[in-house]
């Protein structure tokens, strides 16, 4: 067993490169999260002043306050943590629904929104969206989805999930449109902020969600893995029920433990103090959303001066995560000897790292968080690159 591979680990790309991933814009620590995670980075960090055995109500780092603070920053009642905003997903779907219930996804959802039914026995439904380029949710189509579901099954779904976001194109869809909806029809509205909350303004309450779920390492600016789900009053009982077991021959109970987070939400350390750390911050960027994607906008623009590269998705883009077609790339990389990887390599040798490794049909670029100068660079990498390879780019 050769061990010396494990040592000296080292990752310099937020600090040698531009990072334009996808996934990973939002979640860049800032530098009181990374100040903070030198103190806390031991297992079960937080945990040295624990009495009530949840992290969630350990007052000393003030977590149990943070929560609040959450909740209301998100307008919504309650929170708590979880190991990602997959396992928020799963933990509304296992107290809230029971097996064999139907629940309505919107055809762009994450991965882990199916997976999560299919862990819990739930039969799913989609809304379709317009198909290229768009892609497109009509908010609308829910209502007509619901009477499918009732018409198929004999009584109207009980959940309803939209992503506020999608990760493919970074479509905007109107949540308070889904809200109203699922309150016509008395269906619980789970909305999936993994790629809004933390990064523009979410009012839970004006949107009408029973349920948000957001990723602290997507879009908090925290170190993962930590997500949350928050809820009103009417679901708290339900969704943070607390154990009723006990043990046959000993008696033992553990009544304080929450049943759907483990006994106590997996997030002990560093994952929850960079997201505590980095709040004040993700507070105030907020504030900043409609700059964001003003830049993100202008990035498009840009791009799309080269020869046959386009946004797909709703445009004018409402999000900073993008989208490309580009198929003379896709052409070039047809008779380049890296074939799919020149693209990755021609970009990080220009200082640009993020787009996916054998990517060149169709890749996907996150601008949140970069200054115009950083942008401008990426644009003219991208140029650059084409005038290489004897693209046609505007002037």
């Amino acid at each position: 067993m050769n061990l010396d591979k494990y040592r000296n680990l080292t990752r310099d790309t937020e600090f040698k490169y531009i990072n334009v991933h996808p996934i990973q814009r939002g979640g860049v620590l800032t530098p009181e999260a990374r100040k903070a995670i030198l103190e806390f980075a031991d297992g079960y960090s937080v945990c040295d002043f624990c009495f009530e055995g949840r992290v969630d109500l350990v007052e000393n780092p003030p977590i149990k306050e943070f929560t609040g603070d959450i909740a209301e920053f998100l307008n919504m009642d309650e929170v708590r943590f979880t190991a990602g905003c997959r396992h928020a997903k799963w933990t509304v779907m296992a107290t809230m629904l029971d097996k064999g219930d139907a629940i309505v996804v919107d055809s762009l959802a994450h991965y882990t929104s199916y997976l999560a039914a299919e862990a819990n026995g739930l039969e799913v439904f989609e809304v379709p969206h317009s198909g290229y380029p768009e892609f497109r949710i009509n908010p609308e189509n829910y209502a007509k989805v619901f009477e499918e579901v009732k018409e198929e099954t004999g009584s109207y779904p009980k959940m309803a999930l939209l992503t506020h976001v999608d990760y493919r194109y970074g479509n905007l869809t109107d949540p308070v449109e889904v809200g109203k909806i699922c309150e016509d029809y008395e269906v619980m509205f789970m909305l999936n902020t993994a790629y809004s909350s933390g990064l523009m303004e979410i009012n839970g309450k004006k949107m009408r969600a029973d349920f948000i779920v957001g990723s602290g390492h997507k879009s908090w600016a925290a170190t993962a893995p930590i997500g949350f789900v928050a809820t009103n009053y009417e679901y708290t009982d339900s969704l943070f029920s607390t154990s009723k077991i006990r043990g046959r021959w000993s008696g033992r109970g553990f009544t304080k433990k929450e049943v759907a987070f483990f006994g106590c939400s997996p997030v002990f350390g560093a994952p929850l103090v960079t997201l505590m750390a980095s709040f004040p911050k993700v507070v105030e960027r907020v504030k900043s959303w409609e700059k964001e994607v003003e830049n993100a906008r202008y990035f498009v623009n840009e791009m799309e001066k080269i020869e046959g590269l386009h946004q797909m998705g709703i445009k004018p883009t409402e999000h900073t995560l993008q989208n490309f077609e580009a198929l003379p790339f896709h052409q070039v990389a047809k008779q380049h000897k890296r074939r799919g990887y020149f693209l990755y390599t021609e970009l990080k040798r220009r200082g640009v790292i993020g787009v996916h490794p054998g990517l060149t049909k169709n890749f996907k670029i996150n601008t949140f968080g970069l200054t115009r100068k950083q942008i401008d660079h990426v644009i003219w990498a991208f140029k650059d690159i084409a005038e290489k390879y004897n693209l046609e780019v505007e002037d």
